[in-house]
């Protein structure tokens, strides 16, 4: 599953990176159907949030490490380096730029429906990733 990664490199610029989480443990159901799941993690504080049409949040970083589940609308990102790009219903962003310089961020079309849901310290993305 495809997840892009939102990162403060050494010098405190912001990147993307795509990383491929494995969905590699299968499971059967009672109904027979073959299920697939990523490695999982407990979050200390999951919340479902309502950005408004029209938001834009010039440079910040991420208040905590976070992954970031768009349910509705479509959602941008800007890194340091001048990129953009946009997420919409399903996809995922693990926002994790919580020193330097940051990111920017705008609803495109809104209001954005988000799920928030941050990583417990001492998470390993790599670990999680492919």
């Amino acid at each position: 599953m495809k997840i892009t990664r939102l990162y403060a490199i050494e010098d405190g610029e912001s990147r993307f990176i795509d990383l491929d989480t494995p969905l590699a443990d299968v499971r059967q159901d009672a109904f027979g159907n073959s299920m697939r799941f990523s490695n999982g993690y407990v979050s200390p504080d999951v919340r479902f949030v309502e950005l408004p049409a029209g938001l834009v949040q010039g440079w910040h970083c991420a208040p905590t490490r976070q992954v970031i589940i768009v349910l509705s609308g479509v959602l941008e990102f800007g890194t340091s380096d001048m990129q953009t790009r946009q997420w919409r219903a399903g996809e995922v962003l693990l926002a994790d730029d919580v020193t330097g310089k940051g990111h920017t961020t705008r609803v495109v079309e809104g209001p954005v429906r988000v799920v928030f849901a941050p990583l417990p310290l001492g998470f390993c993305v790599e670990r999680w990733s492919a």
